[in-house]
């Protein structure tokens, strides 16, 4: 018989997974697994518990989460020989890697999406010696995501990141930074960059437009010098993605990115501290198999057209 082991944040959103959790396990016994449950007890207990999990030859592995427990998930199946198939019951708060694999906010549709079967092999990232799924970056407007206090997210949700960042506004300042990309050196003063690898950052889901999850390639993002009135100008263009074409961004795609810069840079890792940069980010094509909607799949395929 095959078995799962779901991997849950107990505190994540309004705890209503911790409720929905028999339901959970009953469905997945019906669809024909062995069900066990993990709940999280702090920072890294996800990636022990996934290591536990493939130890015992696991064939499936549900992170019950936001981007934060799906990331540690990532991390402790990143570098094992045997991988599960994961599934992913998006719990937090912007939810993006959900976001981009079209995968429901509502327990029971995300559910139906696992044992509907279908699954497809994706990209993951890793930089220094860390994996992340969904995006890295750096400078000063990234840190906002471990920046909001949880308490302020669960009560405002996306809105918390906005009220942060305009409080953030006027500290903002350019940074020199050397980054070079397949090939290409940037040397410049500039604001953020971001290396993406889905669509969905931060809630803005046109970021990165031409992103995708089984390429191998990353999107890069490089936001240059520019004053505030400018950035906000950007900031508002992005929402809706038509911020490309400002001379300001840099958008392009590579397979393999350094970043290194004369003052301290934050790195950034799925919303979560990653350390100080410099970093070298590497993009590890169709690494982990994730089950995913129909939704997705036409996504995918449409893009490829």
């Amino acid at each position: 018989m095959r078995k799962a082991r779901v991997i849950y944040n107990p505190t994540s959103g309004r705890e209503a997974f911790k409720r929905e959790l028999p339901t959970v396990m009953e469905r997945l016994e019906i669809a024909g697994y062995e069900t066990s449950a993990h709940a999280t007890t702090g920072e890294g207990d996800a990636i022990e518990a996934v290591k536990m999990a493939v130890e015992r030859r696991f064939d499936l592995v549900v992170a019950a989460g936001g981007d934060g427990t799906i990331n540690e998930v990532i991390n402790g199946l990143a570098e094992q020989d045997h991988r599960p198939k994961l599934g992913i019951i998006p719990t937090g708060t912007t939810n993006d890697f959900a976001r981009a694999l079209c995968i429901p906010r509502d327990i029971e549709k995300a559910v139906d999406v696992i044992v509907a079967g279908q699954s497809t092999l994706l990209d993951i990232g890793r930089v220094n010696e860390h994996y992340f799924v969904n995006i890295a970056g750096g400078g000063k407007l990234t840190e906002l995501t471990y920046d909001v206090p949880s308490k302020l997210k669960t009560m405002l949700g996306q809105l918390a990141y906005y009220v942060k960042g305009i409080e953030m506004l006027p500290s903002l300042k350019p940074i020199r930074t050397r980054v070079e990309y397949d090939g290409t050196i940037l040397d410049e003063d500039i604001m953020l960059f971001l290396v993406s690898n889905t669509n969905s950052v931060g809630g803005f889901e046109k970021l990165a437009p031409d992103a995708r999850l089984d390429d191998g390639y990353f999107d890069l993002l490089i936001l240059k010098k520019m004053n505030l009135a400018e950035f906000v100008r950007i900031a508002s263009l992005a929402v809706r993605g038509a911020h490309l074409d400002d001379k300001r961004i840099i958008y392009t795609q590579a397979q393999n990115i350094s970043v290194t810069t004369d003052e301290k840079m934050q790195l950034n890792i799925d919303g979560e501290y990653g350390g100080l940069l410099p970093g070298e980010f590497q993009n590890l094509q169709q690494h982990i198999e994730f089950f995913v909607p129909d939704k997705f799949v036409e996504k995918e395929t449409n893009h490829n057209n």
